[in-house]
């Protein structure tokens, strides 16, 4: 039983006869009376009665032609709603990206792109889960989202992805710090003041433990936090240093940013798995993204 026996059926019962139904198909009658048959046979029941005093102007069903019936016409449908759904998916007119981000991307790098991208695309949902380093990965590698922006360290050869930005990290002091005098900062001078710094599941917290690890230091943690405006409070009042992507620190913060020596820069990634095509909608946001850098 196939979609096309079903329609055949149901054109069958809709037009009341084999002969305006054979009409309404442009096909020949024999050939529909044919088909019929071989549904009847494989199914294995009588679908239409053909008896001696049947008129053969009318067509009477079966008990198991009119239960067919009603599958036949919530297939029909079903199958209706499926091709346009795809469809509209293709054309981009329904479909939701699903994108997980790190924190600093989600506040300072993505709004005004997302804006753009909405006013272009206004007829698909923008889901976005933002969090730590760690999070936007795992969420992808579980396939909670369909994309994520990751770290080249986490790259792997089950990902496909573009590079999409390459960022200065910078050391973010309060305006009248020492190290506000200072044209750049090493990082063992970095590793001297007490420091601001993201709790666990972020790469910049991870990185500069290990950073501060092989210099044989010890990171002097005096303020932990997943809010970035509350870190940029406390580093403007002087409280702590903290270091962040360079895009972090805007004109109207009371904050000094100041690159370390030698510069440290971060690549990152618009990722997705490879064993999980991602859609026509994900696959827009994608070259919008890398279109808008």
């Amino acid at each position: 039983m196939d979609i096309k026996q079903l329609k055949y059926f149901d054109a069958l019962v809709t037009a009341g006869s084999f002969t305006k139904a054979a009409e309404l198909l442009n096909m020949a009658q024999p050939a529909l009376s044919q088909s019929i048959k071989r549904l009847e046979l494989e199914l294995g029941v009588i679908l239409v009665d053909r008896g001696p005093n049947k008129s053969s102007k009318s067509l009477s069903l079966t008990a198991e032609g009119e239960a067919l019936h009603q599958h036949a016409k919530l297939i029909i449908k079903k199958m209706a709603q499926a091709e346009a759904h795809i469809k509209a998916m293709a054309n981009l007119t329904k479909g939701e990206v699903r994108l997980a981000v790190p924190g600093m991307l989600g506040s300072f790098y993505l709004p005004s792109r997302l804006m753009a991208f909405r006013h272009k695309y206004p007829d698909l949902k923008l889901s976005l889960f933002e969090g730590g380093t760690r999070d936007t990965l795992r969420m992808l590698l579980q396939e909670e989202v369909d994309i994520a922006i990751i770290t080249a360290k986490d790259l792997t050869d089950e990902f496909d992805s573009h590079l999409l930005l390459k960022e200065q990290m910078v050391v973010a002091v309060g305006k009248h710090h020492p190290l506000a005098k200072c044209t750049s900062v090493s990082l063992e001078a970095f590793f001297e003041h007490e420091l601001v710094l993201f709790k666990q599941g972020y790469f910049h917290r991870d990185w500069m433990l290990k950073q501060a690890e092989k210099l044989g230091l010890t990171a002097k943690i005096a303020f932990e936090t997943n809010l970035i405006n509350l870190i940029k409070q406390v580093v403007s009042q002087e409280y702590g240093i903290t270091s962040v992507l360079e895009m972090v620190i805007e004109k109207h913060d009371n904050i000094c940013a100041k690159p370390f020596e030698p510069p440290i820069y971060l690549d990152l990634h618009i990722a997705w798995k490879k064993q999980r095509p991602i859609s026509q909608a994900d696959r827009a946001f994608v070259e919008f993204l890398m279109q808008n850098r």
